[in-house]
């Protein structure tokens, strides 16, 4: 509001803006949310700042890639040199020298590259997310023209979450902010002990100039007061920081349940600490599985509670994916899930005004060309029809249906357009058939062939995951956020990866000895990960917490966290089921 008061006038007199970066895009629709849409505040994530300010640069852009794309080359053709046998790692090696060889021979042929924040970029002329951030940092660093830009742009920049934004881009910005202190404003919101991503400037509370303002919020006007005594115990070891509840804050509730890791039913589990939870706080919504926010560790974990592991596992296992499967911005993904469920699910319920709007926005047989090369309007109604229908049909008949048979269908009857990752799958159809060089393609041709035999039904549980429809979230994606009810799944033996340990944090599992070398070198540890990560998730609750640590050491976990004092004895409790 002061920024706006201060400066909002002569804004828009010269066209300028104030530009807010956050982290995601949920994040950015409750900032626009909470600042009434006004139109000089400029809000976007990180990768959309960032391209919006370089886009364009071509000649620039294209130097820094046949520089990058030189120096790539040049270390992976040594590590290939190196490399004594053939293993998928020097494979991959292999592949990507190729790529990034035909890449770098193709540069001048390129006349202006593109890059989507949501998309895969994947044609000859787009950017991956990487390379915009880093040009970005470097532009902002070495050249004055972009600097003047920026700050004629956003005279202003206020960063979200910055102790997890990238380390280069805030070091660019800090130093933008030195040399322009007189026309530059820069504004940096966070808290180091949320800091998650290791690509975060880790000594960011360091590197603050001495003659900046840094005021902290002492008070939590979110959690109840025995969360806030929580968190601080938890911050207690990291850097003493304490925060106290608002006047008029309840108790709240708080539980810590120990679970077996080898019980064969972890849903049971679940659902036994839902119930007692409600015998715990008298609150009936936690009862309701849409009225509580599970907190989970790695995705696959939701993929196997809610029903869509056959879908996610191939494509998860793709390097390429991964971000986008995990955001929901996969193309033909989003075929599946934004287009074909529902038009399916309203033909099933007899919607036949929402069955009219999908065929009218997206499908080829509704369009100005296929009316005009039809005789008769009642005939391309009535194919447009027979396809909805079959296609609908075929999805209602079992939940052993294939994407590939929903993919086959389609194309068949022309009924959408096929996503162009997909071309190659088409069963039987020399239209849309193209040839796959497997070689260049590799793990993502095997994983697109895997994914399209699972079953089409997974499609639905998936959808509402991504989209923040289902009750769970993942630890990471949860910042900024808050639920009344929250419920932390704590299970290393489904965390997928070795930068988390919740065992080693509660004391039932001996360090390795990177941590303990890390350690002695002033360097964080798994541990401290794992700190902050706990820290977050706990942070979320309104009013009640229940933490739930699955592990193969129960007595020794009860005895671990008694002696930690981060809970009476009366709040620990063992789950059997």
């Amino acid at each position: 509001m002061a920024f706006r008061n201060a400066h909002g006038d002569r804004f828009r007199l010269r066209g300028q803006n104030i530009s807010v970066i956050t982290y995601t895009n949920a994040a950015c629709d409750e900032i626009l949310r909470r600042l009434d849409y006004d139109p000089i505040i400029r809000v976007s994530t990180i990768h959309s700042f960032v391209w919006e300010l370089i886009k364009g640069f071509n000649a620039d852009i294209r130097e820094w890639l046949r520089e990058s794309l030189a120096a790539d080359i040049l270390e992976l053709n040594r590590l290939i040199e190196k490399s004594k046998s053939v293993t998928k790692t020097s494979l991959e090696r292999e592949r990507s020298l190729k790529s990034k060889t035909t890449r770098l021979a193709g540069l001048d042929y390129i006349k202006s590259f593109t890059y989507s924040p949501t998309g895969d970029n994947r044609t000859r002329d787009s950017l991956n997310h990487s390379e915009v951030i880093q040009m970005g940092a470097a532009f902002l660093n070495q050249k004055s023209l972009m600097q003047k830009l920026a700050i004629c742009a956003s005279p202003f920049i206020l960063v979200d979450e910055s102790q997890d934004t990238n380390r280069e881009l805030i070091e660019a910005l800090l130093s933008l902010q030195r040399k322009q202190a007189t026309k530059f404003g820069l504004g940096l919101f966070g808290d180091m002990m949320q800091r998650i991503y290791a690509d975060g400037k880790s000594d960011l509370d360091q590197d603050i100039p001495a003659d900046w303002s840094t005021p902290e919020k002492t008070i939590n006007f979110r959690c109840p007061k025995r969360v806030i005594r929580l968190i601080n115990q938890i911050r207690q070891a990291s850097d003493g920081w304490q925060q106290v509840a608002h006047e008029n804050a309840p108790e709240g509730h708080t539980r810590f349940f120990i679970v077996p890791s080898y019980v064969s039913n972890k849903e049971l589990a679940e659902k036994a600490v839902q119930e007692r939870m409600v015998e715990i706080t008298g609150d009936l919504e936690w009862n309701d599985v849409a009225k509580y926010k599970a907190l989970i560790l790695e995705h696959h974990m939701a993929a196997r509670r809610l029903g869509f592991l056959d879908t996610y596992e191939p494509l998860a296992k793709v390097n390429d994916f991964s971000t986008g499967l995990r955001e929901g911005t996969i193309e033909f993904l989003r075929f599946y899930s934004d287009q074909i469920l529902p038009l399916v699910d309203a033909q099933h319920r007899g919607d036949a005004f929402a069955t009219a709007r999908i065929v009218r926005k997206f499908s080829p047989l509704m369009s100005l060309d296929a009316f005009r090369q039809t005789p008769h309007q009642q005939d391309q109604l009535a194919i447009a029809k027979a396809a909805v229908e079959e296609l609908a049909e075929l999805c209602a008949t079992s939940d052993s249906v294939t994407f590939q048979q929903a993919l086959d269908l389609v194309a068949r009857s022309n009924l959408f357009r096929i996503p162009e990752k997909l071309f190659p799958y088409v069963t039987g159809d020399q239209n849309t058939k193209t040839d796959v060089d497997e070689d260049a393609l590799g793990d993502r041709v095997l994983g697109i062939r895997e994914f399209l035999k699972t079953p089409f039904s997974q499609i639905r549980a998936y959808a509402g995951y991504v989209y923040g429809l289902s009750r769970f979230g993942t630890h990471q994606g949860v910042k900024g956020l808050e639920f009344p009810r929250v419920m932390v799944l704590m299970d290393d033996s489904e965390a997928r990866g070795f930068m988390f340990s919740y065992d080693k944090l509660f004391g039932v599992k001996e360090h390795t000895k990177t941590d303990i070398e890390n350690r002695k070198a002033g360097k964080e540890t798994s541990v401290d990960r794992t700190r902050r990560l706990l820290y977050v998730t706990c942070s979320r609750s309104e009013s009640s917490l229940a933490l739930v640590a699955y592990t193969s050491n129960p007595v020794g976990l009860k005895s671990t966290v008694t002696k930690l004092n981060w809970f009476e004895d009366s709040e620990v409790e063992q789950v059997d089921v």
